[in-house]
Formats: C-alpha cells, structure tokens, sequence
C-alpha cells in the first residue's frame, strides 16, 4: 500500500505499473490569483502617485499663499481733488506714499483744530498742545455741521492736495487718526477731535508713528496673480 504525497492520507493499492496521476491545482485559481495580484499592484502605484502629486501641489500653493501674503503697504490716503471742503474722501480714493523728503517743518504747517464732540474745551487745549510742537494755529472752534458729533474715533484729519505730506505729518500726532482729503487749494490741514479722543502721543511716539507712515513699503517680487 501507498500514500503518495499530495493525496490527503488516501491509501492506493497499486497494480501493474500504474501509478495514480496527481493533478495540478485548477487554472481557474491561478488566474483569480494572479488577477488580483495584479489590480493590488495598479492600487498601489495609483496611490503613490496622487501623494507625490499633492506633495508638489502644496509646495506650489504654498509658494504662492506666501507671495500674496507678503506685506503690500496700504499708505495713507492721498488729497483728492474734487471733494466737498471739510468732508473726507470718497473711500477707494487712490493714495500714493509720502515722500520723506517733503514732509514739512511743523512751523510750516497751520493747523485748525475743531472740536466735534460734547466735551467743551478740547480743541483749545489741543491748540495749545500742537502750538508747543511748534505747529502754527489757525482756527480752533466747534467742528462745522457736517462733521459735529459725526467723528466716532480718535480724530479725522483733513487735508488739500498740496497739502497731503502736512496732513500725514499732523495724523502722526494722534493714535487712530484718519487722514482724508478735500479739495482746498492751500496746505492747511484741520484736525477734528473725535468721541474717542484723549490726549495726543507724546512726542517720541508720534516720531515713530511719522517715521512709519512714510515709511517705503515693500513690494511683492514673486510673479503671477493671486
């Protein structure tokens, strides 16, 4: 009696010179076998390359959200010609960057100060305070009834065409001014005190405000749009 190998532990009587022939396993399994091999392999290649192409992709994007990102300067807005006298600009007005050069010597600059809110006294001691920065006075009064009472910050600095380096020089003066313009043809400048208002910076603070407003701003060099 035999067992050959493969026969499960079934005993054969042999016979004559015949032995029991062992048959392969079904081509049917192979192939299934083989078929998912094959799509395991496409699955995985499929999957590596969608990663390296999110990889490249958000260096790509990232790339670009920094070169938007990057600081474009917002200067303060230039004296528009064509606006009613003692009201601010039309807001988008265009702007342009001060020229360090041009800003002028507070003695050079006369300054009307107004007081647009409850608070009686404020534009004289305002007066009194930019006058010892060396600031010429011009009017101090009440703000003018298109402004009374209608200055929720700080203070709105107004000034003409020409005078756009003298109004910059005045905003500096004040944290949170606004600097609009108007269409005056000289180079006064009107400082409106607001509700918010306190007391203007002291005078090393407002150097450093001035030096940062005319400050060159710094333009992006990376190509393409955001």
């Amino acid at each position: 009696m035999l067992t050959p190998q493969g026969l499960k532990g079934k005993q054969y009587r042999v016979t004559g010179n015949a032995y029991p022939r062992l048959g392969r396993p079904p081509k049917k399994s192979r192939k299934v076998i083989a078929a998912l091999a094959a799509l395991l392999a496409l699955a995985l290649i499929g999957l590596g390359g969608v990663q390296l192409y999110d990889i490249f992709r958000g260096k790509d994007k990232n790339a670009s959200a920094q070169a938007c990102a990057a600081p474009s300067g917002k200067p303060l807005a230039a004296p528009t010609a064509g606006a009613t006298p003692g009201a601010p600009a039309a807001s988008g007005a265009p702007g342009a960057p001060v020229d360090p050069h041009a800003v002028p010597a507070p003695s050079a600059v006369t300054v009307n100060v107004y007081n647009a809110t409850t608070k009686a006294g404020l534009a004289g001691r305002t007066a009194d305070e930019l006058k010892k920065r060396g600031f010429t006075i011009g009017k101090v009064g009440n703000a003018p009834a298109e402004l009374d009472k209608k200055v929720p910050g700080t203070a709105q600095v107004i000034a003409g065409p020409t005078g756009a380096a003298a109004g910059t020089l005045v905003g500096s003066q004040i944290a949170g001014a606004a600097v609009t313009a108007d269409a005056r043809t000289d180079t006064s400048v009107d400082f409106v005190i607001g509700d918010s208002y306190n007391a203007l910076l002291d005078e090393t603070q407002a150097a450093a405000a001035l030096a940062l407003a005319i400050k060159p701003s710094p333009t992006p060099s990376a190509t393409g749009s955001c």
